[in-house]
């Protein structure tokens, strides 16, 4: 069959706008909305995802760092982006802690996100001066918080992970502190090295270049079992610290509306790069442990088991949402 010459240029004409519109959508790069200024863990993580899958997707992949109020401006951004899967939002606890925490976020965790995959955890570690008048174990640091004054120990601010396990290290333990806020753990861990505060639970990453000069001494993990970055330090299961097992964890997450099909090709290309040696290599670097095995059902359950659990410690520990 021959086409007329005026139909076959229509033909051809919307072949080639169908092709210019997958160029186009391919021209559009992928955007990973880090909610936290550059630097540390989240930002760490992304970064190598951004590299790989822009390797294996042939699509530019970047990393957005959007700060400020406590996360919910880049988080918001994405919750009210279009989903077409070129923008992308990191998750992790303090996301499940805030709704317990915070009166009016600007988004559903829950509601407005769709998962896609889990892509690792790391424990926190209580930290503590390496000073030779610091406290050496657990059991001397308990002892001495429950002498007077109380102990100091330092938190990144109301709600955090930080600080809301420090309010359960004193309900575990019997003990009291001052919870001392500082807006982040980057200058809480100068002043726990300094002497200025006891302590401060972060992760090893967090707290890894003082640890590895010297500046400070790790007592404990809130992981179920031990670190093999940290083998000598005890768990606070082990040290007789009951319900305290706490992970901070990392998801890749959509806008609620991304087609399902498109995310579960996403899914597998995630699990593929975060799955390469050299990927592997650089977060263990940082004490992370990839997890990105679990399907997008399995995150979601993840996800909504996590906000109940915190929903519920803060409950406990008589915190409001404010």
């Amino acid at each position: 069959m021959t086409l007329h010459p005026t139909r076959r240029q229509a033909v051809l004409a919307l072949v080639a706008a169908g092709l210019a519109g997958q160029a186009s959508a391919q021209a559009v790069p992928i955007r990973i909305v880090v909610p936290w200024a550059p630097g540390g863990s989240t930002d760490a993580i992304a970064r190598v995802l951004a590299q790989r899958l822009s390797e294996t997707m042939g699509r530019t992949v970047l990393v957005d760092n959007k700060p400020g109020a406590a996360g919910q401006i880049g988080t918001d951004s994405v919750a009210k982006a279009p989903p077409d899967g070129n923008s992308l939002l990191i998750v992790e606890l303090p996301h499940a802690i805030a709704p317990a925490v915070t009166a009016k976020l600007p988004y559903d965790l829950l509601r407005d996100f769709a998962p896609v995959t889990l892509l690792g955890a790391t424990p926190l570690v209580l930290f503590t001066s390496a000073d030779a008048a610091a406290p050496t174990d657990f059991a001397s640091f308990v002892a001495r918080a429950r002498s007077e004054p109380p102990l100091a120990l330092a938190h990144s601010g109301a709600g955090t992970v930080s600080h809301l396990s420090s309010e359960l290290l004193a309900a575990r333990s019997g003990s009291k502190f001052t919870l001392v806020p500082y807006k982040g753990s980057a200058p809480a861990l100068v002043d726990v090295a300094g002497g200025i505060v006891a302590g401060h639970f972060a992760s090893l990453a967090a707290g890894a270049a003082l640890y590895q000069s010297g500046k400070l001494r790790a007592l404990a993990v809130t992981s179920a079992s031990r670190v093999p970055m940290l083998a000598n330090v005890p768990t606070l299961k082990e040290l007789g610290v009951r319900d305290m097992e706490i992970d901070q964890w990392w998801a890749l997450v959509a806008p609620a509306q991304a087609n399902a099909d498109m995310l579960e090709k996403l899914r597998g290309q995630v699990s593929a790069v975060m799955a390469q040696p050299g990927a592997k290599d650089k977060l263990s670097s940082l004490g992370i442990v990839l997890r990105f095995s679990s399907s997008r059902s399995e995150l979601a359950a993840f996800m909504q088991g996590e906000v109940r659990r915190w929903g519920a410690v803060a409950h406990s520990l008589g915190l409001k949402a404010e």
